[in-house]
C-alpha cells in the first residue's frame, strides 16, 4: 500500500462538502443582486399602480388633472348644458360613436363615461402626443364660432375634441382621446382599476 492510498477518505469528503457549500454561498451572494436588478424599481411599480382622487370638491364645469403612468388624466365635471351639447356636435365629429377609439366597454356610450356628469380621459392628443387645452367656452371665435360647443383644443397642430373627448373631422388627430380603465365609489375616482 502506497502513501497516496493512505489518505483519510472521511476528511476528504468533509473538505469537498465544505468547499462546495462555501462556493454555493458565494454564487448566491453574487447572483442575488444580479437577479434583483431585473425587478422593476419602486418608481416603476408606483407608475403602474392605480391612482385614487377624491373629486367631491370639483365644481361643475371645472377640470382637474390626475397623473397616471406618466400621463395627464383630465377629469371634467360636466354641467347639464355640457351634456346637452354632446348631441348637436355629432355631425362635426370624425368618430361620434367611438368605434375606432380606445375605451373600456362600460364607456361605449354617447357620454363615454360611467357617470354622464364625469368625464375621465387621457389628456394626450392622438396626433403627436401634445397636451390639449380645456376650452369649455361655447362659440369661441378662434375655434369655429357656432361650431364650437366646448371641449379640448390642441395648440400644437389644431386638433379639436368635444366634451366627450371625441375628435372633430378635418383635424390632424385621427382618433378620439383614449379613456383609461377607471371606477367610481361615491366621490372617489380610481384610475387604473375597473
Amino acid at each position: 500500500m502506497s502513501q497516496a492510498e493512505g489518505v483519510n477518505v472521511q476528511r476528504r469528503r468533509v473538505l469537498i462538502a465544505s468547499t462546495a457549500a462555501i462556493g454555493a454561498a458565494g454564487v448566491a451572494a453574487v447572483a442575488t443582486p444580479f437577479v434583483r436588478s431585473w425587478y422593476p424599481s419602486a418608481k416603476a411599480e408606483a407608475a403602474g399602480a392605480a391612482v385614487t382622487q377624491d373629486i367631491g370638491s370639483v365644481e361643475e364645469g371645472q377640470m382637474i388633472v390626475v397623473k397616471y403612468r406618466g400621463k395627464p388624466i383630465f377629469v371634467v365635471k360636466r354641467t347639464e348644458e355640457m351634456l346637452g351639447n354632446l348631441k348637436p356636435v355629432i355631425p362635426l365629429l370624425s368618430d361620434p360613436d367611438s368605434l375606432a377609439s380606445l375605451q373600456p366597454e362600460y364607456c361605449a356610450n354617447p357620454t363615454r363615461s360611467l357617470d354622464p356628469s364625469i368625464l375621465v380621459v387621457e389628456g394626450v392628443c392622438t396626433h403627436l402626443g401634445c397636451a390639449p387645452n380645456y376650452r369649455p367656452d361655447i362659440g369661441a371665435t378662434d375655434l369655429g364660432g357656432n361650431d364650437w360647443y366646448g371641449g379640448f383644443f390642441c395648440p400644437c397642430h389644431g386638433s379639436k375634441y368635444d366634451l366627450a373627448g371625441r375628435v372633430y373631422s378635418g383635424v390632424p388627430a385621427p382618433l378620439n382621446l383614449p379613456i383609461p380603465e377607471y371606477s367610481m365609489d361615491g366621490t372617489i375616482l380610481t384610475v387604473g382599476e375597473a
